[in-house]
């Protein structure tokens, strides 16, 4: 069997080898970047380089990042969802293209010697199949032939190449312009293993079918994704002077297969969870359906929420953005851990069961460990004592509806809603059934509210490069150093988001900031616009970049980065910098762009953690 760590290792060092610079994973928190509240994809941190900035490493490569999605939350507990997740990347910035990458890939999922040994035969992929707007991709189709013929294989069309259309084999743009391209996908067909298949869907499989089926056969593992279009705004699609790969590859996944496991929870990567559960509930996992539902929402959940809370930008709970959602998934793991009959704090020790098998992996998860048992700990009381309080209004509503057969749906969504009591819940404190289809009407349109606001922050793809967002981007650097200069050098930033229309920064402090210190922030920020400082770009050493004074997180982020990063300077050699920063831009070239600066409103965002909105114009 081998275990997650070596495929792991194996993944990079194979991508190493041929000429890939390995880079760490960034933060599940984006920076600078509104279409997404969290890293969803191993591609978001590398936007800028995929619309052609130079990335300080090269042009190859490789990198496991960490990943969160949450759009299907209530479908975790199965043997598939997780909110959390690494994705295996590599990639190439105008260097290689469809034969190195098709070829390399193949190779890392079948060599014994150097990937993880998958049976070639067991290996199936798909390619566009073409349209009116572009034509179908016949030299992946080529390429694929060869490289299976190699392994004795005849890969036909309809057999073991398939072509799908663009819903299932195009990438892209993410707006109405930009980059994009046909993508190929591999999937490993789980057919006569036994194992591997216990936990199939009931779909419509025959003895007859293709990857894009959905009934459970076939297993995607990996993606490449060919980067060779450039949408216009007339909807005709050009060829790119640079033409990009991206692969991605799910990390679980693979750990599955190699382990030969029913799912993932059964991997390496949640089985010491899954033990410290089964320690504190006293059930077991495989003994009863719903019980395993609900123990691999507790693990599943409680892993995200540990790497949340350990983040570089890390986040605590809240009732806003990535802090709702990380309040979210706690109290839903408290949930199903109250189910399974774990009475007394548990939280906390499931966190430090995260921590202690992840730390190797995650050193940032060591270095937090206290903060994030303190937070699991502090939400698992704070939800204790609104469950409470739901019990309370539990009961009234059970004396409300002494004479009803049913409790109204409304009614117990309502209980649902505010104090987090799920609908089973409710029919055991009140001892009758829920109106179930009129719970469920009410659950169905809470959740496409908050879908189709999601859809806003998760629309994905390479983000917004606009004027505005331009100007705004630059802007922070201004407040982060004015807020410096007010506050002291304590003030780090914990993560920004930006929108056409505003800024927000987050910063590290302790207190609420007074009016005269936003005053004074806000006049050190229009002094530099007024003053119609230049900007300039440098690409240095890490010990040039702290030699000059910029201001990043190095040790955490840069330490295996390569050779060179970007520093951003603003102002002057003779009159001396302003600002000096490390970034991957873009920004305005003089800063009187940004005409003026208006510090919206100072909050709290977390525990020590400000939160500044801002626009300028």
């Amino acid at each position: 069997m081998m275990k997650s760590s070596e495929i792991r290792q194996r993944y990079l060092d194979f991508f190493a080898r041929r000429g890939h610079r390995i880079i760490p994973s960034a933060s599940l928190i984006p920076e600078n970047d509104p279409t997404v509240l969290f890293t969803t994809a191993g591609m978001h941190p590398l936007v800028p380089y995929l619309l052609g900035e130079p990335h300080p490493a090269g042009q190859r490569l490789v990198d496991v990042q960490k990943c969160i999605r949450t759009g299907d939350i209530d479908e975790v507990g199965d043997a598939s969802h997780l909110t959390f997740f690494e994705m295996l990347g590599n990639w190439s910035l105008g260097d290689y293209f469809k034969t190195e990458a098709l070829a390399w890939t193949f190779e890392f999922l079948t060599s014994t010697e150097e990937g993880v040994g998958l049976p070639a035969n067991r290996l199936y992929v798909t390619v566009f199949e073409g349209d009116t707007t572009a034509p179908r991709d016949e030299e992946a189709i080529s390429l694929w032939q060869k490289i299976f013929a190699k392994h004795g294989i005849e890969a036909r069309i309809g057999e073991r190449i398939y072509a799908y259309d663009r819903k299932e084999n195009w990438w892209g743009p993410a707006g109405q312009t930009g980059p994009c391209g046909p993508d190929s996908e591999i999937f490993y067909d789980r057919l006569g293993d036994e194992n591997l298949t216990k936990h199939w869907s009931s779909g419509p499989y025959e003895g007859q079918c293709g990857p894009a089926c959905g009934c459970g056969r076939y297993l995607e593992i990996g993606n490449n994704v060919f980067l060779q279009y450039q949408k216009t705004a007339d909807g005709q699609f050009e060829p790119l002077t640079q033409r990009c790969v991206d692969f991605g590859g799910g990390f679980e996944r693979l750990a599955m297969l190699m382990q030969e496991a029913g799912s993932v929870f059964e991997t390496d990567l949640f089985r010491p969870i899954i033990n410290e559960v089964e320690r504190q509930s006293g059930c077991h996992y495989e003994d009863d359906s719903e019980k395993d539902r609900l123990m691999r929402i507790v693990a599943d959940h409680l892993r995200s929420a540990v790497f949340m809370l350990g983040d570089e930008h890390g986040i605590s709970p809240s009732n806003l953005d990535q802090g709702y959602v990380l309040r979210r998934l706690i109290r839903r793991a408290f949930r199903c851990g109250r189910q399974l009959g774990m009475t007394a704090p548990f939280l906390g020790q499931l966190g430090v069961a995260v921590v202690e098998f992840y730390s190797d992996m995650h050193p940032e998860l060591g270095r937090q460990r206290m903060h994030i048992v303190a937070e699991l700990e502090t939400e698992e009381r704070k939800f204790g004592e609104a469950l409470e309080k739901g019990l309370i209004q539990a009961q009234k509503l059970g004396d409300k509806y002494a004479a009803s057969e049913v409790i109204p749906g409304v009614e117990a969504f309502y209980l649902y809603e505010t104090f987090g009591f799920p609908r089973e819940l409710t029919e055991e404190v009140i001892g009758k059934p829920v109106d179930v289809p009129a719970f469920e009407e009410r659950f169905r349109a809470h959740q496409k509210l908050s879908r189709s606001g999601a859809e806003q922050k998760f629309a994905g793809g390479l983000a917004d490069n606009s004027e505005e967002v331009v100007r705004l981007h630059t802007a922070t650097h201004l407040l982060h150093r004015a807020l410096r200069q007010v506050l002291g050098n304590h003030v780090e930033q914990k993560g920004s988001n930006i929108t056409k229309d505003r800024l927000r920064f987050d910063f590290t402090h302790g207190e609420k900031m007074t009016d005269e210190q936003k005053v004074e922030v806000e006049r050190i920020v229009n002094e530099q616009i007024d003053a119609d400082l230049p900007v300039h770009f440098e690409m240095m050493t890490v010990a040039e970049a702290k030699a000059a004074g910029a201001i990043g997180l190095f040790e955490d982020k840069y330490a295996t980065l390569g050779d060179k990063v970007k520093v951003y300077f603003i102002g002057d050699s003779e009159t001396g910098y302003f600002s000096t920063e490390i970034c991957g831009g873009p920004h305005v070239e003089r800063i009187g762009e940004l005409v003026h600066f208006r510090l919206l409103k100072e909050e709290s965002s977390s525990a020590g953690v400000r939160r500044i909105k801002a626009v300028v114009g």
